[in-house]
């Protein structure tokens, strides 16, 4: 896979992320249903317990560390990838990402308790009065 498509890849899970912490909240006050679909709020929980988790063991994230394999030594970066990276790469201490993974992901958490997602194998109240 080129490095590009990691970046790419790479790009859009953060933006799925980050997306869904802005999203849901707002989704909620608007009520729109789909920011409580199980699967979609199952799925960004669980990116972001990935993240966290990596972050607190003091790993890279491994599509951080793919991205590294693949490009080896290659000196000449295309353009877009540059910007991309240059986005997604900060020059900061992991200690500063993990303590900001675990933050958010603890907002998720409380995302998830104050506005929970419907479960699929429940039935709905009104259903069950019919």
């Amino acid at each position: 896979m080129p490095v590009f498509a990691i970046l790419a890849l790479h790009l859009a899970i953060i933006a799925f992320n980050v997306a869904g912490c802005v999203l849901i909240p707002i989704g909620a006050w608007r009520r729109w249903a789909w920011v409580r679909g199980f699967w979609f709020r199952l799925a960004h929980l669980l990116s972001l317990a990935v993240v966290a988790l990596q972050a607190l063991l003091g790993r890279a994230c491994f599509l951080t560390i793919w991205q590294a394999d693949v490009s080896g030594a290659a000196h000449v970066q295309p353009l877009v990838a540059g910007w991309i990276n240059r986005l997604i790469y900060w020059p900061l201490p992991l200690w500063v990402f993990a303590v900001a993974y675990v933050v958010v992901f603890a907002y998720v958490i409380v995302l998830w308790i104050c506005v929970r997602p419907r479960v699929p194998w429940r039935r709905d109240a009104n259903q069950r009065r019919a």
